[in-house]
């Protein structure tokens, strides 16, 4: 007995350590201080390939099991928490595109979704909000159809595939697109969202230079996105390592390496980061990078 307390309280220690940079709760405690509009302080003549912006890869994946979750923070709390990047999957059924997990419903459509990016933005209107529309087992020319159909009556919302300045944006959500779904900015990934990992140092090491990459084709005509999540599941090594495990591992990993570039200037550009189970103080410490 005596040495299952002591083992069940060194894990909890060892948990405690990484709370601030890795979260799997489903509320949201704010310091009193915290500003949640981050973007004011960006120059309004800043490209918005310029920024370090801190967002959610498979955003609204809060639902299916422990293979499946990547966030624990609904999309409300997640925008007043910084992110500022947000990946959508989903499914054409009828009118209606749904946000998937595979198989999965999460309980969102995208028009919910977007009416909650509005009302934060209607908000708080010096921001502005990356959005990237996957499709999940549909039509990928369908699914851009609807997403045009869906957006095309509303002004808050930037198309065009030129990049824009902040003055341009703040109070809108920006639509980011790889080539194959050409509606909105140009985005550029650098490494899979879902990469499979058996071992957390070669997904360290792997995102170590992914990062540097993202440094250096930073401030161009793309958005380019850096991905820290990953899973083991499809791998023998990694079969234990699910999305939630890899985030408790590397999330405090990526904090470190990226707080070796706060005192540097000029700081780097880092893209858009899109991550698993982001904690507040991580959140911050992408959004800090952007003040030099």
């Amino acid at each position: 007995m005596q040495l299952f307390l002591f083992t069940w309280l060194s894990f909890m220690v060892g948990c405690h350590g990484n709370d601030q940079f890795f979260n799997d709760h489903a509320d949201l405690q704010l310091p009193e201080s915290y500003s949640v509009p981050w973007m004011k302080a960006v120059e309004d003549s800043s490209r918005l390939s310029a920024l370090s912006v801190p967002g959610s890869h498979d955003s609204l994946t809060l639902d299916g099991g422990t293979l499946a979750r990547h966030q624990a923070w609904p999309l409300d709390l997640q925008l007043r928490a910084g992110i500022r990047y947000l990946e959508v999957r989903v499914l054409a059924l009828g009118n209606t595109l749904y946000v998937m997990q595979g198989v999965m419903y999460q309980h969102y459509t995208l028009q919910e979704v977007l009416d909650t990016t509005m009302a934060f933005l209607s908000q708080y209107p010096s921001e502005a909000v990356l959005l990237h529309v996957l499709s999940e087992m549909s039509e990928h020319d369908r699914v851009q159809r609807m997403v045009q159909d869906l957006v095309g009556p509303e002004q808050r919302v930037w198309v065009s595939s030129g990049m824009p300045t902040m003055r341009e944006v703040r109070g809108k959500v920006v639509l980011v697109q790889k080539s194959s779904f050409a509606l909105g900015v140009p985005l550029q990934s650098e490494g899979s969202g879902d990469q499979r990992v058996s071992e957390i140092k070669d997904k360290e090491d792997s995102l170590a230079k992914v990062l540097k990459q993202a440094a250096a084709e930073c401030r161009g005509d793309n958005i380019v996105v850096s991905h820290s999540s990953g899973t083991g599941f499809g791998t023998f090594w990694g079969m234990f390592l699910t999305p939630r495990r890899v985030a408790e591992k590397v999330n405090p990993w990526l904090n470190h390496f990226l707080s070796q570039y706060t005192p540097n200037h000029p700081r780097p550009c880092f893209g858009v980061v899109a991550m698993d189970f982001p904690g507040f103080d991580l959140i911050q410490t992408i959004i800090n990078l952007n003040w030099y």
